[in-house]
């Protein structure tokens, strides 16, 4: 691993690997308290955040390392460019974790730096937030090529990352979106790709009631950071999707999660996301551990 730009640029091993590492650190802290000691790592963020933010800088520092935490949107574009950006920092930093608006922003910073870059979000992607979810879903269930999972809502970024990650350890994932909002085709069709080799199973609908009895639910935001859409369209279009205790109890699903901010009454009831069955707290946290996995891996590549 040089960078981790998104989901789908990670073999099957690599994010086994990854999980295993994450799951080893979470148990072992102390075995890892040194490991960036003396290592610099820059918090570049053109998007407000809570989650990511906080738990890179929490997680680097328990792995002995310092953060710098930089606002994007004061740097990058009118400024400066990115690829003048990335270039600087790589001198005076080990590795570089962003949260752009853009893919190509992401893309245009790695392809200067001569040090590892971390996709925190874009547009197209969300690799921190699907590990930390798989390495949620394997706490709670195991094996993941048992496991099966219903995300509801936007073909986002989220969307995006978690097809790519399940199709890596053979999963089963059903995506329903209303029309018109359904994942990127071209990464939909890379994601089926790989899940053929391993065993895992990505499929899309667009009516609630081809879904089929399911281990959990995710669902997202109905608007996404930088997206331009109506919000009279928004809530029309999505209302019908809200996860709520009857479409639990309908596909049989025991566990919900939801990437966060959540909107209560919207794209979920309270009664579920605060519910006996909601991980997100647990998702939240395990951001930590996925993200130091990441970590670790690229400064081993880094110096290798």
């Amino acid at each position: 691993m040089n960078d981790l730009l998104a989901m789908g640029d990670l073999s099957p091993q690599q994010t086994n690997d990854l999980l295993q590492l994450a799951h080893t650190i979470k148990q072992r802290p102390t075995a890892w308290a040194n490991y960036l000691q003396g290592k610099s790592i820059a918090l570049l963020f053109e998007k407000p955040s809570l989650r990511t933010r906080a738990s890179f800088a929490a997680g680097i520092n328990r792995l002995g390392g310092h953060s710098i935490y930089l606002d994007a949107q004061n740097l990058m574009g009118e400024r400066e460019p990115a690829s003048d950006v990335g270039a600087n920092l790589a001198l005076w930093h080990d590795a570089i974790v962003a949260r752009v608006y853009s893919q190509a922003t992401l893309n245009e910073l790695a392809a200067a730096s001569g040090k590892p870059v971390v996709n925190a979000l874009s547009d197209i992607c969300h690799p921190c937030q699907a590990l930390a979810d798989l390495l949620t879903l394997q706490e709670q269930l195991g094996d993941l090529s048992q496991v099966h999972l219903t995300y509801i809502g936007d073909g986002n970024n989220v969307c995006h990352a978690l097809m790519a990650g399940a199709a890596q350890v053979g999963m089963q994932l059903q995506i329903v979106t209303p029309e018109g909002y359904a994942p990127n085709a071209e990464l939909l069709a890379a994601a089926q790709e790989v899940a053929a080799k391993t065993g895992g199973a990505i499929v899309v609908a667009h009516n609630l009631n081809e879904l089929q009895q399911t281990d959990a639910i995710y669902t997202d935001t109905w608007f996404s950071m930088g997206q331009t859409r109506d919000s009279n369209d928004v809530m029309h279009d999505f209302a019908p999707f809200q996860v709520n205790s009857d479409l639990m109890k309908r596909l049989g699903a025991k566990h919900f999660m939801h990437c966060l901010p959540a909107y209560r009454g919207r794209e979920v009831t309270a009664e579920v996301i605060d519910g006996a069955g909601s991980l997100v707290l647990q998702q939240a946290e395990n951001r930590l551990h996925a993200q130091n996995a990441i970590l670790v891996k690229l400064i081993e590549g880094a110096a290798a």
